[in-house]
């Protein structure tokens, strides 16, 4: 079908996807006849995309109609979806359509029915923090894409130091891959230690040191996050995840269930061999002491939505946090 919706957050994977399209579909001696950007935002934007799609392939290669932060699937008027009816169907094959959106589309709507019908949706939202086996994946389907060969423990070191900022990964692994470019071998967990900023990494660390109690430990590497120029709801999305699968485990495990396959679909975990690790690390606290933590953290997110001083707000926090699991 040459009809796309792509949406979600992670806008760097969105514009990848569509230098992708462009690429593919446009002769790049015809793109100034062939390729065409539209606003989303601009009155008459879907009809103009639709006439241009309905226009005539110049030369070589395929025409690609690109509509900028769409708005078609949030509201559409009876006007543009009657166009959307009448001309979506007819789109030559060699002419394809792009809408991109970073917001969610509202399925109840007739225009989304109708691009759902006609075309192919994709999401492109970041993946959960707490996802780590679908994170190993992300790096590894990038890796490929971008040359790059991992060690399969260098795979999981890259996914703990990246997480899942999609910007991210993708400079890491092209800088590794100019690091290694006369070399066709795999590159190990050491390379990465040297090379990659790990500011998903310390994140992480900031959850252990959390869990231990070490407050100095871990405001400094509040400090240091901040001072990477790391957004503070990213470090919290790090931390909710965490502390939401370790709670999860912890009251399954009270509450008498044994079955591991049972406990990580519970927690959402693709690989059930990572709750020996997650067990030990449990050990030492309570359920009631993790559910305790879940409020402040959703007081730290409210309070940072609302304009709170970043550093401020989370170095008060974190402190909170700490004293629940100091022994």
């Amino acid at each position: 079908m040459p009809i796309y919706l792509f949406w979600g957050e992670d806008d760097f994977a969105i514009a990848q996807a569509v230098q992708k399209q462009r690429d593919t579909i446009v002769d790049s001696n015809w793109i100034q006849f062939n390729y065409d950007k539209i606003p989303g935002d601009q009155p008459d934007a879907i009809v103009e995309a639709l006439n241009q799609a309905m226009t005539p392939v110049f030369g070589m290669g395929g025409r690609l109609v690109w509509v900028v932060e769409s708005t078609i699937c949030q509201q559409c008027s009876q006007e543009n979806l009657s166009q959307l009816q009448r001309i979506l169907p007819g789109i030559p094959d060699n002419s394809h359509l792009l809408l991109t959106s970073s917001k969610k589309p509202d399925r109840r709507l007739k225009s989304t029915k109708l691009l759902e019908k006609h075309g192919k949706v994709q999401e492109f939202s970041p993946i959960s923090p707490w996802k780590t086996d679908e994170l190993i994946n992300h790096v590894q389907r990038i890796a490929g894409e971008v040359g790059v060969k991992l060690t399969p423990d260098a795979t999981e070191l890259m996914a703990e130091s990246v997480g899942n900022n999609t910007r991210q990964l993708w400079n890491e692994l092209e800088k590794l891959r100019l690091y290694n470019i006369n070399q066709n071998t795999a590159l190990d967990v050491d390379i990465i230690g040297n090379l990659v900023n790990a500011n998903n990494q310390n994140s992480l660390q900031l959850t252990q040191a959390i869990r231990q109690g070490n407050s100095e430990r871990a405001l400094q590497l509040i400090t240091d996050l901040i001072n990477r120029n790391e957004p503070a709801l990213k470090i919290v999305a790090t931390l909710v995840g965490q502390f939401r699968t370790w709670t999860i485990i912890k009251l399954k495990i009270e509450s008498g269930e044994k079955n591991d396959q049972e406990i990580a679909k519970a927690a959402d975990i693709a690989n059930p061999k990572r709750l020996y690790f997650l067990r030990k690390e449990l050990q030492s606290f309570s359920g009631q002491q993790l559910l305790a933590a879940l409020p402040i953290l959703l007081e730290l997110e409210f309070n940072l939505k609302r304009g709170s001083n970043s550093l401020a707000t989370l170095q008060s926090k974190i402190i909170e946090l700490c004293q629940l699991f100091v022994k």
